[in-house]
């Protein structure tokens, strides 16, 4: 994966602790600020080049044929009757190469082959290519296919008898410790209780899209991808052809959620017809393709069992969770991943079970695990608290461990209580009434609360900083922006170690010809390539200082100009004429296993629920959040609104729903799968907790993007118990599930 040619390049690996940092004696002062972001105008302009949007002379158009049988075998398709409509170039339906899934984002993963078995309705079996899209879509329609039926496994209520034990993943399938059956059963509280949550789909903006151009037996392509460098190989490997042939560039990403970590089939597809027709292709799933053959979030049900003495401490932790995914797939939703280190309790039992299906792929989601994981626990944690008779908060601060409660080693940082403090104060938490008891005309006032945490990561990345002779930057890297700031930060983060002004340094990323990076996923971007951009510059400034003659450590650099040893020189003076250049490479190491690493914070939500219509509306949410450094005071604020938004839509409005007899995606575009809109969300409070992780990485940062939803659907889901008195355990929250429990009129 890495490999840099002859750049001289500044390495670090995470073995020991990195409590210096040259962000904090920096004098420039663009570290942290709220700065808008440097890709904003672009965008707003529609000058930005998303991956459909590549002016490529002579291209040619592709669209995808999917499936319409949930499962069976493909025996023919009349390609020939499709042909003939003019305009029309080919039909291309080459089973061997295309592939069955969209990826994960792994870097060592082979896509799965072949799509002459069908194993979900809408996969991906044909693209028809024309002259233009309208003759394409026109042609794709009438494509007809013939199968040959097979049985299908499509109802999860009728088959999740049958779950099996998840393999070991990310975490794993099945984990005991202690005697929980013993300690839950002579605990003096005990709450057992099951939540579940639906199907989920990211529903990002911009829809999958690839442009494939070959020359000279090399592949560029142009895609909506948060991974470029693993990406590159894994297409790579559905193609058949050396990884140094395949470059992707995705420099700007209409959103991703997860669903743009690795390669889909529209890639392949693509590059499959281009190389044949010895012309560019553009493909681009049309809305319903992207909800049928991408990936979705599992719908989980989840059993809750908590044990806990008189005075809240818990002593038996049980989460036990089903989930859903096509037979032979390795992945399965993570739902417990939080409930690992959040609360102390040393009897614990997390398992995982999946149910093998004909659906479509489930894969990561924003924050998958937590976002729909801690639903089940924070919500079981209200429960405990109301039979208890706690107060929330306090039961939250009672369970707060000194230390992992599984690894037995020590946090790295972790502000929970403090979050939670904060946002009482801040909320107004002293206010809130009994359940069912504040009601104001016809609308039923609760408030409830969750807390928020995020496991932290740092991945292996990349970046080359380049300080050219006029004394401005630039930075590269294969690092992606989908939204999230990064441009911004590693503007920000090389400005501040140069001494130069934000709008002196060029940004490049999203291109697998510059360093690899891990890209966006998993909350581990900004910390992980913002840390390869930090070394880099780092460098860059140590051989300023050698062409200076002063030590490293007594130089200042600010506004272009390099001071010490009571001398100021202008950076021009000191590059030369070739500039001055270095590479970053941040590398994990010890420190994520001598310590429990994870990012931190506190959901308040306000609710009213009308009597009448039984109608949910969120009044106010308030977040806290402890993520170590923040980089961008904007961006990150930006992120924890997106996440919360995300809370609101889990607790409330998105499910999607199969036809239990086909498998089909009933609710297959925007319009029927119901996202938070405008009217939806309220105005929102983020407070920061000022914060560094030494143990983290050297710029003291941790994962924030995923955080934002960690927590925010049970605030929602606790706060309507509070207003109504009425446990809800199945999401989303509409109000047919409330009208027959509410007052009479």
């Amino acid at each position: 994966m890495f490999g840099f040619g002859k750049d001289d390049t500044h390495s670090l690996t995470m073995d020991q602790p990195h409590p210096d940092s040259l962000l904090d004696t920096g004098v420039q002062g663009v570290i942290s600020k709220p700065l808008d972001r440097v890709d904003g105008p672009k965008k707003v302009t529609g000058t930005a080049t998303y991956a459909a949007e590549y002016a490529i002379e002579n291209i040619a158009h592709g669209v995808l044929v999917g499936a319409t049988t949930g499962h069976a075998k493909v025996k023919a398709i009349d390609a020939d009757a499709v042909k003939s409509i003019p305009g029309v170039i080919d039909v291309i339906t080459d089973y061997a190469s295309f592939i069955r899934n969209p990826q994960q984002g792994g870097e060592t993963e082979a896509p799965t082959q072949g799509v002459r078995t069908v194993d979900y309705f809408g996969e991906i079996i044909a693209i028809v290519i024309a002259e233009s899209f309208e003759v394409a879509r026109d042609a794709a329609k009438r494509l007809k296919v013939e199968y040959e039926p097979l049985d299908g496994v499509f109802d999860y209520e009728a088959n999740k008898d049958q779950a099996e034990p998840a393999p070991d993943g990310l975490i794993k399938g099945h984990y005991d410790q202690g005697d929980f059956d013993k300690a839950f059963d002579n605990a003096a509280v005990r709450i057992d209780v099951t939540y579940t949550t639906p199907s989920q789909n990211a529903a990002a903006m911009e829809p999958h899209a690839s442009i494939a151009v070959w020359e000279e037996g090399a592949l560029t392509l142009y895609g909506a991808y948060q991974m470029p460098t693993s990406d590159a190989q894994q297409l790579a490997k559905a193609l058949g052809v050396s990884q140094s042939k395949v470059r992707i560039i995705s420099r700007y990403i209409g959103g991703g959620f997860g669903a743009k970590l690795g390669i889909a089939p529209e890639s392949v597809a693509a590059a499959i017809a281009a190389k044949r027709l010895n012309r560019p292709v553009k493909a681009v799933m049309l809305r319903q393709q992207v909800f049928d053959a991408t990936v979705r979030r599992s719908n989980t049900e989840q059993r809750m069992r908590l044990g806990a003495e008189a005075g809240g401490r818990i002593v038996a932790l049980g989460h036990e969770a089903i989930t859903a995914n096509l037979p032979e797939e390795d992945f399965f939703e993570p739902v417990g991943i939080g409930t690992h280190f959040l609360y102390a309790g040393e009897n614990r039992r997390i398992n995982h079970d999946v149910a093998r299906l004909n659906l479509l792929l489930s894969g990561s989601m924003r924050a998958p695990g937590e976002a729909v994981g801690m639903v089940g626990l924070e919500c079981a944690m209200d429960e405990l608290a109301e039979a208890i008779g706690m107060d929330p908060i306090d039961l939250r601060k009672v369970n707060d461990p000194e230390q992992d409660p599984e690894l037995n080693v020590p946090y790295s940082s972790r502000n929970l209580t403090r979050s939670l403090e904060e946002g009482a104060k801040h909320f107004g938490w002293d206010k809130r009434q009994a359940a069912g008891q504040r009601r104001e005309g016809d609308w039923l006032i609760g408030m409830g609360v969750a807390a928020a945490c995020r496991s932290n990561q740092l991945q292996q990345s990349a970046a080359k900083v380049e300080l050219h002779p006029d004394g401005s930057a630039t930075v590269s890297s294969a690092m992606t922006d989908i939204g999230t700031g990064s441009y911004t930060i590693m503007a920000q983060i090389a400005a501040e170690i140069l001494g130069l002004p934000v709008e002196r340094v060029t940004m490049a990323l999203g291109d697998t010809n510059d360093p690899p990076a891990a890209g966006s996923g998993g909350s581990w971007g900004a910390a992980s390539a913002g840390s390869a951009v930090y070394l880099a510059a780092e460098r860059v400034r140590e051989k300023l200082a050698k062409a200076m003659g002063v030590k490293a450590d007594g130089l200042t650099l600010k506004d272009g100009m390099a001071i010490g040893d009571n001398r100021s020189v202008p950076l021009t003076e000191l590059v030369g004429k070739d500039g001055l250049s270095a590479i970053g490479e941040i590398k994990p190491g010890q420190q994520e296993k001598q310590f429990s690493q994870a990012s931190y914070g506190a959901h308040f939500a306000e609710v009213g629920v009308n009597v009448v219509t039984g109608e949910v509306r969120v009044r106010r949410m308030l977040g806290v959040f402890a993520a170590g450094r923040v980089l961008n005071a904007k961006t990150a604020r930006s992120q924890c609104l997106g996440g919360m938004t995300f809370g609101i839509g889990t607790a409330l409005t998105e499910e999607l729903i199969h036809d239990p007899r086909t498998g089909k995606l009933v609710n297959h575009d925007l319009a029927e799968y119901h996202v938070p809109v405008n009217a939806d969300v309220p105005q929102m409070e983020v407070h920061f907790l000022d914060e560094r992780d030494i143990h983290a990485n050297p710029i003291h940062a941790k994962g924030i993007g995923e955080l934002g939803i960690s927590g925010a659907a049970p605030a929602v889901v606790n706060a309507i118990y509070n207003a109504t008195g009425i446990r809800v355990r199945e999401m989303p929250v509409t109000l047919d599930k409330l009208l027959e429990h509410l007052p009479a009129l």
